[in-house]
């Protein structure tokens, strides 16, 4: 297993193989965020908009939707692809827990599955990416499927 620390710069294919391992900065999510998310995009569930009829709520505190832990968390992967990442492609995704306002997340990226595609030029790179909060805790782990630039030399 390569572990390759904290990246500063995109990874081509050829340094992507199973095991290699890296993780992210930490980026707090601020009210802001959450406020910008749901204005973008329209997602007003009360969960996320209601600030004082909060009773009967499976979530208590300030969460943020997962969908903007996942955003988030690319913003905070996407250094390793710069100029090399061509393509998201595919993703799973499995909610481990909440996310409030307030929380420092950062990301732990290892690659799972990498292969050439005919092409020649790029391939194939799977990676699990394990998102946690400044307590160390799990809070969401997505495995997406990306097509990579192959390296020049």
């Amino acid at each position: 297993m390569k572990d390759l620390g904290r990246l500063t710069g995109g990874l081509f294919f050829e340094e992507l193989v199973p095991g290699t391992q890296w993780h992210t900065a930490g980026r707090t999510v601020f009210e802001s965020d959450l406020a910008g998310y749901v204005n973008l995009t329209w997602f007003t569930e009360e969960l996320f908009t209601n600030l004082h009829d909060r009773e009967g709520f499976a979530i208590q505190g300030r969460p943020v939707p997962a969908l903007l832990v996942m955003a988030m968390a690319e913003g905070l992967v996407l250094p390793s692809m710069d100029r090399t990442g061509l393509a998201f492609l595919h993703v799973e995704m499995d909610v481990k827990g909440p996310t409030q306002v307030g929380d420092t997340i950062r990301v732990h990226c290892e690659v799972t599955e990498a292969r050439p595609t005919k092409a020649g030029d790029r391939g194939l790179v799977r990676t699990r990416n394990t998102v946690t909060n400044q307590h160390g805790q799990v809070v969401l782990v997505y495995q997406p499927l990306r097509l990579i630039k192959r390296s020049p030399t």
